[in-house]
């Protein structure tokens, strides 16, 4: 094989340090944040651009609003993953932010129902679905640019660099709303504070454009001799087995990352009746969870392998989870849900972290970018972003508190037996 096809060369593989790897994940780092402020301003969003007489209603429509954007991400992840394995990582993720920063900005100008009626939720919809379709290709190309600069002994660890930026921008966009949240009146917040996150994530844009510009490209010149629908053809027609196999094995990463990491917050306000002030310290915890612990999950699975690790996680997820909810329904205070949240967290990054590598290294380098932009934007689109929509629903329909548990439970279970077939990936040259 050509160097194009495996592991590069020592020699050859670019120097990775501290402002490359940052480079490399500023733009999944900006998805989180502007997705975590969205999240935690949900029920206010509601309100604003979805007025219903039931409040139920008005957080359903908003939490609709929130996963519309996911539907974008598969055409994203098609036509941006195709340009980052022909045109090259850099200029892909390039363009990524570019239409972030768009999208972004039509959310944070927004006009709201009370301004321009049902063109306010159109426009909304709209700037999200621009965020969708670049977010559906960034982690495709930032994803296999951080794995092809490791070795075959530390891609884990390098990887966790991903999971580390959602985690940090999670923490970040939490510390944001809380501040608004704590400092703001209500009305404050309702006409205007809701916006200043939105127009902060516009301004981080041009700084990761900037720092990117620095990077080393790492696709192979013989990927440029292939057309963009030849590679397309080869992901689904000699890899099709390992795209839904990955597809069912991000099912219980992100509808656990969407629930726990997400909507807790939410759901403690709003089904619980704990204070929004409060409740966002447990996102905050859930997001300083994931910057302490990522590192730990790569090296881990850097040891001792990425199927043990996240089949292990993964059980205890799905054993705790229930319980934990149980918890959190009899005893409604703010310590009770920051433990339950620290500890589904910790599980939710044992096993995502090694799963995000795992996926990256089936797949060979010339269709890398694709095949992981069309894994990761499906398995998001279709159970990341229903995810809150969902759990809300059956709390609606069945009067459960604990149906967010048996929902997580179930997806967790289904999404590990690709374990039971997938080879394992740690040590291997890709």
């Amino acid at each position: 094989m050509t160097a194009t096809m495996t592991t590069l060369p020592s020699a050859a593989r670019p120097k990775a340090t501290f402002t490359t790897i940052a480079a490399i994940t500023v733009g999944n780092g900006l998805e989180f944040f502007d997705f975590t402020v969205y999240s935690f301003f949900a029920v206010l969003i509601g309100s604003v651009f979805f007025p219903a007489k039931d409040a139920i209603d008005s957080l359903m429509l908003a939490v609709g609003s929130y996963g519309i954007a996911f539907l974008a991400r598969p055409i994203g992840g098609v036509v941006l993953g195709l340009y980052a394995d022909r045109a090259g990582r850099k200029p892909a993720m390039t363009l990524t932010l570019i239409l972030m920063a768009a999208g972004s900005l039509g959310v944070a100008v927004a006009p709201t129902h009370a301004q321009i009626g049902v063109f306010a939720p159109i426009w909304l919809v709209l700037a999200r679905l621009m965020q969708g379709f670049a977010l559906g290709g960034e982690v495709g190309a930032s994803t296999s640019l951080l794995l092809e600069y490791a070795d075959d002994h530390s891609r884990g660890y390098f990887g966790s660099w991903q999971f580390f930026s959602q985690g940090l921008s999670s923490l970040l966009g939490a510390a944001v709303a809380t501040l608004l949240t704590n400092t703001l009146s209500h009305d404050q917040l309702y006409a205007w504070g809701w916006r200043i996150p939105f127009a902060i994530g516009v301004l981080m844009v041009p700084l990761g454009v900037y720092i990117r510009r620095h990077l080393d490209e790492t696709l192979g010149p013989q990927a440029h001799t292939s057309s963009p629908m030849s590679k397309l053809g080869e992901v689904f027609r000699n890899h099709s087995g390992l795209v839904w196999s990955g597809v069912l094995m991000i099912l219980g990463g992100t509808v656990a990352t969407y629930v726990v990491i997400f909507y807790l917050a939410t759901y403690a306000t709003q089904f619980l009746k704990m204070p929004l002030s409060l409740t966002l310290w447990a996102s905050l915890t859930a997001s300083l969870v994931i910057v302490l612990a990522s590192a730990y999950a790569g090296r881990l699975s850097d040891r001792v392998g990425r199927k043990p690790v996240i089949a292990w996680s993964r059980s205890a997820l799905a054993v705790l989870v229930l319980p934990g909810f149980m918890l959190l329904d009899a005893y409604r205070s703010i310590p009770v849900l920051i433990g339950v949240v620290a500890v589904l967290s910790f599980l939710v990054v044992l096993q995502a972290v090694p799963a995000i590598v795992m996926l990256t290294e089936v797949f060979p380098r010339p269709i890398r970018a694709t095949s992981l932009s069309i894994v990761y934007s499906l398995g998001v689109a279709v159970f990341g972003g229903t995810a809150q929509l969902i759990v809300t629903w059956l709390i609606h329909v069945t009067g459960s508190d604990l149906a967010p548990a048996w929902y997580l439970v179930g997806a967790t279970v289904v999404s590990t037996l690709p374990l039971l077939w997938l080879k394992e990936t740690a040590g291997r040259p890709i």
